[in-house]
């Protein structure tokens, strides 16, 4: 009997979930205010982490700004400080472990407490497989998947005591389902997914309700970081690469509005559904005929032009 009156209040719930996410997609959401937050964003020198730091610095919050590349993250600052926020900038290695924990630490001791966690820094070898050197391969795990489990243990104890914060994860649709010869990119993505949705339940089973989770998964942006990397020519104008701003803005929809999970744009809904659905062969049939088998070839020539060593761009 109490099995039955769980899976009729679990139907009730699934509807109105269902109800909700309908009124939300036509309706204009409520979106959160986070003025006066501290927001620590990573891979904040690179096109998608500037445009994270100028929208936050928009809505008013405080920023603090992680990259390897201190000039660039500097950059940020400077753009970001003329919004009139405060801003403190730190040069990290997020591939390295001990790095991310001594600078969290100087992070609370110098700043204070964060409360939005935006994980945006990311990196892809650019090599294929057989080719690729071990230590490319391992700093793509290390940045794109590694580095979420740190930060987070890094963060997320504040958070639970004062059951306050938002954690971001910025993924990709390369991380719902897949395409040949980026086995390092779309393996880290994956486990950047598993990730977050897995933290995710782990917040909801504590009723931790005060920690939100946004996980944003973007198709291709033309950040330069994967240049080259083309569909069958008749789709381009119809899938074509998403810009920075565009991909930020939505994405900052997503974060402000509390909204799990964001694919920019929504027909990359499609394949991720599809994958799971449709026998194996039937998503290899329409990968090569929208030519996915192959659009990370002409990437992958690039890179090789660029250097014989491996070539790292971060978003």
């Amino acid at each position: 009997m109490i099995v039955i009156v769980d899976l009729l209040l679990m139907l009730i719930d699934l509807t109105y979930s269902i109800v909700s996410a309908v009124i939300q997609t036509i309706l204009r959401p409520r979106l959160k205010c986070v003025d006066g937050e501290l927001c620590l964003i990573t891979g904040a020198g690179g096109a998608l982490g500037r445009l994270f730091a100028l929208e936050f610095a928009k809505e008013g919050a405080q920023l603090v700004l992680w990259d390897c590349n201190a000039e660039a993250n500097e950059q940020t600052a400077k753009q970001a400080r003329e919004l009139g926020v405060q801003v403190h900038t730190y040069t990290v290695d997020l591939s390295k472990r001990q790095s991310i924990y001594e600078t969290a630490d100087r992070v609370r001791a110098e700043v204070g407490s964060v409360s939005i966690l935006v994980n945006n820094a990311g990196v892809v070898a650019g090599r294929r497989l057989l080719d690729c050197p071990d230590e490319l391969l391992e700093r793509t795990l290390l940045v794109n998947c590694h580095a979420l489990f740190w930060m987070t243990k890094a963060f997320l104890p504040q958070m639970k005591a004062e059951n306050h914060g938002h954690i971001v994860t910025v993924a990709s649709a390369l991380g719902l389902f897949s395409t040949a010869c980026v086995e390092d990119y779309c393996a880290s993505k994956f486990g950047a997914v598993g990730f977050h949705e897995s933290l995710t339940h782990e917040l909801l089973a504590e009723d931790l309700d005060g920690i939100k989770t946004t996980l944003v998964c973007p198709y291709i942006v033309d950040t330069g970081m994967f240049a080259g990397c083309e569909i069958r020519k008749e789709l381009r104008s119809l899938i074509p690469p998403l810009q920075p701003l565009y991909t930020v803005q939505q994405s900052m929809k997503a974060i402000l509005a509390e909204q799990q999970m964001i694919c920019i744009p929504r027909l990359m809904y499609i394949p991720f559904l599809a994958r799971a659905l449709l026998p194996w062969d039937a998503n290899v049939a329409t990968y090569r005929f929208m030519g996915g088998d192959k659009c990370m070839l002409p990437f992958i020539k690039n890179t090789e032009m660029k250097t014989s060593n491996g070539h790292i761009k971060s978003l």
